[in-house]
């Protein structure tokens, strides 16, 4: 069998979902099924519009928080908390061992640190003269 290797400008939905799949494949043939499940934890404001949340997955047995966000109005009112300790809720719930993220460093890693993260690797110049944390927690 020939192959070929292409580099596609603007790579699909479908693209993606072909590795996807063909990883998830070898991953349950390796004894370890995909066991991806979407956490979502959604911030309102009194209309009812999003206005920030927390969205993550649990997968392997942790629980990977990929967006936090609360708007600037609202920081320091315990939001982040909360929204992070439904997560976290649902993480254990789903018999995770742990929870992880990252954040740079213009972003939250004081917050995440008091909530007791604690950083197991970086990545410099990510991006510019920052720096991406990678934290961890156990649940």
């Amino acid at each position: 069998m020939k192959c070929s290797i292409e580099t596609p400008n603007n790579p699909t939905a479908e693209n993606r979902e072909a590795v996807r799949t063909r990883l998830a494949d070898f991953n349950a043939r390796s004894g370890y099924p995909v066991d991806m499940e979407s956490v979502a934890v959604l911030l309102h404001d009194d209309q009812g519009e999003t206005i920030g949340g927390l969205w993550g997955q649990t997968s392997f047995g942790w629980l990977y928080v990929e967006f936090l966000i609360v708007p600037k109005n609202l920081q320091g009112r315990d939001y982040g908390s909360a929204l992070m300790d439904e997560a976290e809720r649902i993480g254990r719930e789903r018999g995770c061992a742990g929870s992880w993220l990252t954040t740079f460093s213009f972003q939250a890693r004081d917050f995440y640190e008091k909530r007791g993260y604690q950083l197991f690797g970086n990545l410099d110049n990510s991006p510019g003269d920052n720096v991406r944390f990678f934290l961890r927690k156990q649940l």
